[in-house]
């Protein structure tokens, strides 16, 4: 055999090893990319959803956050359900943000309760993920820090929190995600696994936000590869994605919109739009419709220099 053939053998045989753990990306291929779906929240001042759903294309959104809406409310569950599928904007993402182990247990017990109900409305309206975070044991922060949220009791009680809502909801379609952060469990591709696996369910799914994680020296800097790695990883499992952006300040990493900050954005949307399923990517925690359109501005320019179409 010679060299040539021998180093494409040994690159062959090394993505055949790994196919059945890890999902291959585009980075790392020659597949095309899939249209972005890109998303955010819009400021249209309506409650009829095909307003709202005709506002997101305007946009150029294909993706939305779930609009306001009761649970018990089937009819405008369906109109919702109706009126974005009409412009082809798919429900990305139910939030379920609040402290799933919180110190006080009738609070802990009512949040429960909420994660639950929110994982239902996702599944009801047709969304894809209903997002939390893990929680934290600190007393004066909902989401940390806290030395005890890296902790085994906290992985174990996660697990079987994870596993209570998912079972009390029993979702066909919508799975159910943590956030990774960087001050607790998930914090990054590893321990995301970790849960995976002893959650053990197919209704457990992988949400991303790389700005989240970027919380050393060596992920800052080497971003590009720490976004590899995690669509690496978690390929298969990832249903969602945040479109943040992480910048240097007196010493620190502050939060920023997409744009402002270091994020290898072109690197971010290969990833997402190489996968085999279709992943929405979600901007958010910006105040203003100029914010949101700066950010959305720039994350359509990059895909258009990526070559990536929008859906």
């Amino acid at each position: 055999m010679n060299s040539l053939s021998r180093r494409r053998f040994l690159q062959s045989s090394a993505v055949l090893a790994g196919s059945t753990l890890v999902t291959p990306v585009t980075s790392f291929g020659k597949a095309a990319p899939k249209p972005l779906r890109l998303g955010g929240p819009v400021f249209l001042k309506s409650d009829d959803p095909n307003e709202l759903a005709r506002e997101h294309r305007r946009l150029q959104y294909s993706a939305a956050y779930v609009p306001a809406v009761d649970l018990k409310d089937t009819a405008k569950l369906s109109a919702i359900r109706k009126a974005f599928t009409d412009q082809n904007v798919i429900i990305a993402e139910v939030g379920a943000w609040v402290n799933m182990l919180d110190q006080d247990a009738e609070k802990r017990r009512k949040n429960l309760a909420y994660v639950t109900d929110r994982l239902a409305l996702a599944e009801a309206v047709g969304a894809r993920v209903c997002v939390n975070i893990g929680g934290s044991y600190s007393t004066t922060h909902w989401d940390g820090p806290d030395a005890r949220d890296i902790s085994t009791d906290y992985f174990e009680a996660t697990v079987e929190n994870c596993r209570k809502v998912i079972d009390a909801v029993k979702p066909k379609q919508a799975k159910f995600a943590l956030e990774m952060m960087g001050w607790s469990l998930p914090d990054g591709p590893d321990s995301y696994l970790k849960f995976i696996k002893a959650i053990d369910r197919p209704a457990f799914g992988a949400h991303v936000d790389m700005a989240n994680i970027i919380n050393s020296p060596s992920r800052f800097f080497s971003n590009a590869a720490l976004m590899d790695e995690v669509f690496r990883k978690l390929g298969r499992w990832i249903v969602s994605a945040h479109a943040k952006d992480i910048a240097p300040k007196d010493g620190h990493f502050m939060e920023t919109m997409p744009g402002r900050g270091n994020l290898d954005y072109a690197a971010y949307l290969r990833n997402v739009t190489s996968l085999p399923q279709e992943v929405p990517l979600m901007l958010e925690h910006l105040r203003t419709a100029e914010e949101y359109d700066e950010a959305r501005q720039f994350v359509i320019r990059k895909a258009t220099e990526s070559q990536i179409p929008l859906a």
